[in-house]
């Protein structure tokens, strides 16, 4: 994202960002929130093969379970390949996620702590199962991004000292503020604009065509590839219905 977009990162980890994009249209900043939901390829269990299931649970219950967790998805992936990942757990003991063993090094749970199943003396749980690639909008457990969201910056201008006798109600607002240029997160005055300014009066207004983005994956890629690949996504679908129109 470059020319005439401008991207400023507020707070930035392998899993989660925060970011203001200024120079985009409402349209096109829910454009990539629901790119970034539906349309950025994950890998997810989707075949099971249970060989040995002396647990409580169900088969249909350990595969459900299997499906959820994350798997990290390397970039060179195809729709049509798979990977299989093996588990051969004996109680007592509880399966893990790390328990999984995969045929493939670049394909991992993303988290190794998740519980699979407790089991107790005598059950067993031996079964391999297919990941396969696929995407949000057909299937949640394809959902890269777990938690996206957006919001308009939103820009302070500060007025007249208050009157002393006025009554000191909280003016709770949410997100990143402008203030005087500055990007300042409302958690860092606990959100109530009567703290940060306790002695002026304040006014509150949407900066136009500026948005802060909220981002966290699921641990299948880092924060950056999911705003890439939904960006890039989105080029895609763009650039296909140029070449239609042109028929």
């Amino acid at each position: 994202m470059s020319g005439q977009y401008d991207v400023t990162f507020i707070e930035r980890d392998e899993r989660s960002a925060r970011f203001l994009v200024r120079g985009i249209s409402p349209a096109f900043a829910n454009g990539i929130r629901r790119a970034m939901v539906a349309d950025v390829p994950t890998l997810s269990v989707d075949t099971v093969r249970v060989i040995e299931n002396s647990s409580v649970m169900f088969d249909e219950q350990i595969a459900l379970r299997l499906g959820l967790i994350p798997l990290t998805t390397p970039d060179d992936y195809e729709p049509e390949e798979t990977v299989t990942l093996a588990i051969d757990v004996e109680g007592p003991a509880t399966a893990y996620s790390g328990d999984l063993v995969s045929s493939d090094g670049q394909v991992q749970p993303a988290e190794e702590n998740v519980p699979i199943i407790d089991l107790k003396e005598g059950q067993r749980l031996e079964l391999e199962a297919d990941a396969e690639l696929g995407y949000g909008k057909d299937h949640a457990k394809h959902q890269g991004g777990v938690a996206v969201g957006y919001r308009h910056l939103q820009r302070v201008a500060l007025g007249d000292d208050r009157d002393e006798f006025a009554e000191d109600d909280p003016e709770i607002i949410r997100g990143v503020i402008e203030d005087d240029g500055e990007l300042v997160e409302t958690a860092s005055f606990d959100n109530d604009l009567s703290d940060r300014y306790p002695d002026r009066e304040v006014s509150v207004e949407d900066v136009p065509n500026a948005f802060v983005f909220d981002v966290e994956t699921d641990g299948s890629m880092t924060v950056d590839e999911l705003v890439l690949k939904a960006v890039e996504s989105l080029r895609t679908r763009a650039d296909e219905l140029e070449a239609a129109v042109q028929l």
